[in-house]
């Protein structure tokens, strides 16, 4: 099953996503598309996705850091995580649960986020 990449390239998004996380969770990947560190954590997040024990509805947004760079500042200010990049955030119920980045980026572990409620 490939990797169900949405783009999010707007600001206005943010309000629609954070909505959409009451819904199901939302996982936002900052990619930086020059970067090797943010390459290969977007290839292992390619590869572990098919077992992610994630919802089947789980929405994977895709930030493409070098062209929406002020997009990822509203991202960090809206949920109050610092900006890294790479980056997976877990929002759910317009909250951030789980986020991790460079190589510590673990889907499984934004699953557990989800049962350790």
């Amino acid at each position: 099953m490939p990797t169900p990449w949405l783009p999010l390239t707007a600001p206005e998004q943010l309000a629609d996503l954070v909505r959409e996380s009451h819904q199901h969770p939302v996982l936002i990947f900052k990619h930086s598309t020059t970067c090797s560190i943010s390459a290969a954590a977007k290839s292992k997040l390619e590869r572990q996705w098919p077992e992610a024990k994630l919802p089947a509805d789980s929405a994977l947004y895709y930030l493409d850091l070098l062209n929406y760079r002020p997009l990822s500042g509203q991202v960090a200010q809206e949920f109050g995580i610092a900006h890294e990049s790479p980056q997976l955030l877990l929002i759910e119920g317009g909250v951030c649960r789980y986020h991790a980045s460079h190589l510590g980026i673990r889907l499984s572990e934004a699953g557990a986020a989800l049962t350790a409620r």
